[in-house]
């Protein structure tokens, strides 16, 4: 991280408050585990942190490819853009 530079971005609380979420519902997954709940129950409810915490990665890591890279490069010609908007792309299958 760059000491003279802020990484808040506009997207930032919002994947703050998916992550806060998905720890709230981690914390109630250990307890149902401690409980003796059923395996499967407790499988599926893994199932939906992990992809809640999955997708705010997805949105950080496309945030940070939106604001960063493009600060960093400056003004991009059109040919550059087109591959700039696959790399992009392509991120959405992280």
């Amino acid at each position: 991280m760059h000491a003279h530079h802020s990484h808040t971005h506009q997207s930032h609380p919002a994947i703050v408050k998916r992550l806060r979420r998905a720890g709230g519902h981690l914390n109630s997954i250990v307890e149902m585990i401690e409980q003796g709940r059923a395996c499967l129950d407790i499988a599926q409810q893994l199932q939906a942190v992990e992809k809640a915490i999955q997708q705010a990665k997805k949105a950080l890591i496309q945030d940070h490819l939106d604001h960063c890279l493009e600060e960093v490069i400056g003004p991009l010609a059109r040919d550059q853009r087109d591959s700039m908007a696959e790399f992009k792309e392509i991120t959405r299958y992280l």
